[in-house]
């Protein structure tokens, strides 16, 4: 026969997802069944398009590239060779849509599983496969949410991981969350950083995440305020499932927290309470005191800025305030912050009050950890007492008829539940503490040993914490004087350091324990 009076056609192929392309064979499979059925009929095969994408869904990409080709060949006629009608749609109004569009492209569907007709017992035959062909694909999807629901109430993550995890086969779990580092420490950090009051905003929280090149980023290399958002609303990362879709919340995890339940409370709680003021936009690595230096004539907080000389720019503070005195009078950056150095190195506490306070704080350790073994019987009433009390709001759901009355109820019972399950999460780790004492507190002893260190560090989120713990106000400064009296912190004033008084030196190695000393070095190396 001559080839250039053969019949063209057209092979179409689906498989449901990429990780079938990755893992399967069906598309190939479906290829070579719609070719041998191409060579039996006789027809040269022009072109074949695979798609991976749902059935349940009109738009493909395969499926619309073979639509415009017929159309290009409508006069000719060309016929569409399909596996089997499930290949083609798996619902009936989505299968008689794609019929429609092939017949009005010049189109002619064919199938080696089922004859195609325009009588109407063909009509029949081709709905009734197409039905069935649609019960298969809701039947799957049942199944399938009804598995993951069932394994996500046994406390595992069954979508996407999130940022700070990835997925790996456990024995005796299957597919488990575990700690995706860098990124689990960093998130760590930024929740426990809110939650403490330490990142004050959701902005400082941005910022902190924005200044960690392992984090990801969008592609104006920013964190998104949203993902923030996202990132605190998420439970898994205090070690519990929530799939509000399923009726499904605050459902202990079998993987790994990185914060605890109680301190995601904590972060809701702040998220939702009192607003604070928004982070400076101004703040950056070149003026670390702008803003908490105030000008000791008005009072009000000092500027900064470059300045341009001949040959180079120069960095000045200054008082921007009209009518004051010191209005638009600068103050060279190297003399206010030099004097500001010597001001922090002067708070260093004694050694032997530094000493007592470790002392105090490790008996006090041992202490809460001999009463919190004791507090478990106590918790359990709690516990029992919360149960208690949402069997009666069930009670009352039930009994009310007023729509309004049942969402104030239902509100109710979701926050005892979020209560019972912190007292559970509490109950769990009750006299086991995450750190060890020297662990810790080894950051905060090292700090109060010599805030300067801390000073020093690159971050400025890190020279920002240290203004906020150090000095209970804002510093006052006088041109030509220098700083005023400072009011200092609590933990430093009980240290025993304030000003016009005699303390003893402070050892060149440092004042810590050590047992500390000696944390502190493994930790660095």
């Amino acid at each position: 026969m001559n080839s250039a009076k053969l019949q063209k056609a057209v092979i179409y192929a689906r498989v449901s997802g990429t990780k079938q392309v990755r893992e399967g064979d069906g598309l190939r499979s479906q290829e070579m069944r719609c070719r041998e059925f191409a060579s039996y009929k006789g027809y040269e095969v022009a072109e074949v398009f695979r798609d991976d994408a749902s059935g349940g869904s009109t738009h493909r990409p395969a499926m619309t590239a073979m639509i415009q080709l017929l159309k290009k060949h409508r006069a000719h006629g060309w016929v569409v060779i399909i596996d089997d009608i499930s290949r083609f749609a798996r619902d009936v109004r989505g299968h008689w849509e794609l019929r429609d569009l092939l017949r009005a492209a010049g189109g002619k569907l064919e199938s080696p599983s089922i004859e195609f007709g325009e009588d109407s017992d063909s009509i029949l035959v081709e709905n009734l496969l197409a039905s069935v062909s649609q019960h298969q694909r809701q039947k799957n999807a049942e199944q399938t949410t009804n598995r993951m629901r069932a394994r996500a109430m046994g406390g595992y993550w069954v979508t996407r991981a999130p940022i700070g995890y990835r997925f790996e086969r456990v024995s005796g779990h299957g597919k488990l969350l575990v700690r995706d580092e860098p990124l689990a420490s960093i998130i760590a950090d930024a929740m426990e950083g809110f939650a403490s009051g330490r990142l004050q905003t959701m902005t400082e929280v941005k910022r902190f995440l924005e200044s960690q090149p392992a984090y990801p980023r969008n592609q104006n290399h920013e964190v998104h305020i949203e993902r923030v958002s996202e990132m605190f609303d998420r439970c898994v990362y205090a070690g519990h499932i929530t799939y509000e879709d399923w009726g499904l919340r605050l459902i202990p995890g079998k993987h790994e927290p990185l914060i605890s339940l109680q301190t995601w409370q904590t972060i809701q709680e702040r998220r939702y309470g009192t607003p604070k003021v928004p982070a400076r936009q101004d703040l950056s690595d070149d003026f670390p005191l702008r803003g908490f230096v105030t000008c000791a004539h008005c009072q009000e907080p000092l500027t900064a800025c470059w300045s341009k000389g001949r040959s180079a720019r120069y960095p000045y503070y200054l008082c921007d305030t009209r009518g004051c005195p010191d209005t638009r009078k600068s103050i060279r950056r190297e003399k206010i912050e030099g004097e500001f150095e010597t001001l922090l190195s002067s708070l260093k506490p004694t050694e032997g009050l530094f000493n007592l306070a470790f002392d105090i704080f490790r008996d006090q350790w041992n202490a809460r950890l001999t009463s919190a073994r004791t507090q478990g019987m106590s918790l359990e009433k709690e516990i029992k007492l919360v149960e208690k009390k949402i069997e009666q709001l069930l009670d009352r759901v039930v009994e009310a008829s007023s729509e309004s009355v049942i969402r104030a109820y239902e509100k109710r019972i979701q926050d005892m539940e979020t209560q019972k399950a912190v007292m559970r999460d509490k109950l769990a780790n009750c006299g086991k503490p995450l750190k060890g004492f020297n662990e810790t507190y080894r950051t905060a002893f090292d700090f109060l040993a010599n805030p300067c260190k801390l000073w020093h560090s690159p971050r400025i989120e890190d020279r920002r914490a240290v203004l906020k713990l150090v000095f209970a106000e804002k510093l006052p400064y006088a041109r030509g004087e220098g700083y005023r009296t400072a009011q200092i912190s609590m933990p430093f004033k009980l240290l025993g350091n304030a000003h016009g008084r005699k303390n003893e030196m402070v050892p060149r190695d440092g004042v810590e324990p050590p047992t500390l000393r000696f944390s502190v070095a493994c930790s660095t190396n």
